[in-house]
């Protein structure tokens, strides 16, 4: 079969020819690939296991979101998009299942097949795979998507292509993706990437589209109706191509999901109150304890439900931005986190009810130990250990601050610090060598009224140390802006950590990207150490050496205090519609995208 497309290899030699056909001897097609060893499910498995098979079909779920958007198009760098739009209206060639770590199984593709270095992949796609249209879904297809996202699509999409040496077409329903460089997670992370239709955009720039221009995807949901900034209306497509395949089976049940977008949290809260939601997520525990005895709660017509994770944390607090003169200093950052006294921050905001995130994988094995790093953990970073900031292998705790406002110890310390980077207060004002103040700007998503309440107490602990902080709330086109620019002091920052961290690390932290328009490492992080750890990470082996790595990684991340970390929880909590049902068995991974609303019904 022709090739469809080279990325850089455009001549297959007899040698490669004879080398490729003897790999592909040893490797063979399956239904599902792991990271390490075999996927949980077996071939013939009857549905996912958290899902029911025997759901009904039917309902409406109507959720919130704060903020408004200007694009339906999930996949570009510009314009603001409802953050659903990727989960519930695009496939991939594979899918996951959530109640196991690193494992994927078929879905557009029928079968996967690596080489045992790992080093191509090969899917085959399913004779009946459609796109909403009704069109078949092609080799071609799949090619252009992997091509054209990697290209001219949204940074998140672009450093997989980078390592991809080629693609090409090997059969009628069947591709290869062959890899550059060590990474055995790229065979994983090329079976995730959305599937779009080619001819959609025939003659057409794929980045120039309006908010009409809605990429044709092949899941269950279908946008059938919007008003930008207003509303968004999905409907389940009652010819979708999957509806028997096990991996669908007790998925998508629900006949319609509609986004409504409110101004900030508090309008939205009210909002589903009064009935305008029948489903909100709720991650304030102190909230949820005190606030949610409302008469639809009292009356039975909304249910509160608690579904407990083994997910790690990962980090929601203030990122500081390292490319700033004044936030380049670790000492200045660790002043700054000394003085975010969250004892009291967290006893006045959320009444104590929520722990601190204490490192970006806890609530995880992938989390760093306390105390000293030991064997392969120490391993790791001993080469790195005159570059590495103090506490990466002696061991880093965040301060633990003080349930009184003042924290006068955490501030004397904090001082000592601005006085080691060159910082003194002059007439009640912090300024440098030079003379220059010590200002400071956070920037926040317009409505986010809890963060401005603790940034609101966050001000008078920095005005004791000559700080002068300014909250800028701005709406969410520009705080997309600024975000993809770095164009901020502080920023509020959040990074979903999966128990399978692999390349996306790169993408959030790694040295390459940092200084790349819309990078998603905010921080601007530039260290050898990081970029080793992740690259131990992409290249292990065994479970051990991969868990070794995660925790070397946490470990120079949390040394270099680059986020000031505020509190996670350890039970997602949603308030719901009594008719809205869920199966009793949950995903270790809880209340995440893939869980609701995919195995969700409606019992009306």
């Amino acid at each position: 079969m022709r090739s469809i497309f080279f990325r850089k290899s455009l001549v297959v030699t007899a040698v490669a020819a004879f080398v490729f056909q003897a790999v592909a001897g040893i490797a063979e097609p399956r239904h599902g690939i792991a990271m390490y060893g075999e996927p949980q499910l077996p071939p013939d498995f009857v549905s996912l296991p958290y899902a029911n098979p025997d759901a009904p079909r039917g309902g409406r779920l109507v959720e919130g979101n704060t903020g408004g958007f200007d694009s339906l198009n999930p996949f570009l760098r510009k314009g603001t998009v409802p953050w659903q739009l990727r989960f519930y209206a695009y496939e991939s060639l594979m899918t996951r299942n959530w109640d196991e770590p690193f494992a994927l199984y078929g879905l557009l593709a029928e079968s996967v097949e690596v080489a045992p270095d790992r080093s191509w992949v090969e899917f085959t796609l399913r004779p009946q795979a459609r796109f909403s249209d009704g069109s078949p879904v092609t080799v071609e297809d799949v090619i252009w998507s992997y091509e054209t996202l990697g290209t001219v699509g949204h940074p998140r999409y672009l450093p997989f292509w980078t390592q991809v040496e080629s693609i090409e077409q090997t059969g009628p329903r069947s591709l290869r993706l062959t890899f550059e460089g060590d990474n055995r997670e790229l065979a994983l992370i090329a079976g995730l990437r959305p599937i779009l239709k080619k001819a959609q955009w025939e003659g057409r720039d794929f980045t120039a589209g309006t908010i009409r221009d809605i990429p044709i995807g092949t899941a269950p949901y279908v946008v059938t109706g919007y008003e930008a900034g207003r509303h968004v209306t999905l409907t389940r497509d009652p010819d979708y191509w999957g509806n028997d395949l096990p991996i669908r089976r007790g998925i998508a049940n629900l006949d319609e999901i509609r986004i409504e977008f409110f101004g900030d949290e508090n309008v939205m809260f009210e909002a589903f109150k009064a009935g305008v939601l029948n489903f909100y997520r709720e991650t304030n525990a102190d909230k949820w304890a005190t606030q949610y005895d409302f008469p639809a709660v009292q009356s039975g017509r909304i249910v509160l439900s608690e579904i407990r994770h083994d997910r790690p944390t990962g980090m929601t607090g203030f990122v500081m931005n390292t490319r700033r003169p004044h936030l380049a200093d670790w000492r200045v950052r660790e002043a700054l986190i000394l003085a975010f006294n969250f004892p009291y921050i967290n006893g006045t905001v959320t009444g104590g009810r929520q722990p601190r995130i204490t490192s970006y994988f806890a609530n995880s094995d992938l989390a760093m130990r306390p105390g000293p790093a030991s064997g392969r953990v120490r391993a790791l970073l001993a080469p790195f250990a005159d570059t590495l900031p103090p506490g990466a292998i002696e061991g880093y705790a965040l301060p633990e601050g003080d349930s009184a406002p003042r924290n006068r110890g955490d501030l004397r310390r904090a001082v000592d610090l601005l006085a080691q980077a060159g910082w003194s207060v002059e007439q009640g004002v912090l300024r440098n060598a030079e003379g220059q103040p010590f200002q400071i700007e956070a920037v926040l998503r317009q409505g986010d009224k809890r963060m401005e309440s603790v940034l609101q107490i966050y001000t008078r602990a920095l005005e004791r140390l000559g700080i002068a902080l300014t909250v800028r709330s701005i709406d969410n086109a520009q705080f997309t802006e600024r975000e993809a620019a770095a164009d901020f002091d502080i920023m509020t920052f959040r990074r979903d950590l999966s128990l399978s961290p692999g390349t996306e690390q790169r993408l959030y932290w790694g040295s390459e990207g940092a200084d790349r328009n819309g990078t998603r490492n905010l921080m601007g992080v530039q260290s050898a150490a990081v970029d080793a750890m992740i690259d131990a990470l992409l290249n292990a082996e065994t479970p051990e050496d991969f868990t070794a790595a995660a925790r070397a990684l946490d470990r120079v991340l949390m040394a270099g205090r680059f986020v000031i970390p505020i509190w996670t929880t350890l039970t997602d909590r949603v308030a719901h519609a009594k008719n809205l049902k869920f199966p009793e068995n949950t995903p270790i991974y809880g209340d995440r995208i893939g869980w609701m609303p995919d195995v969700w019904w409606s019992e009306d």
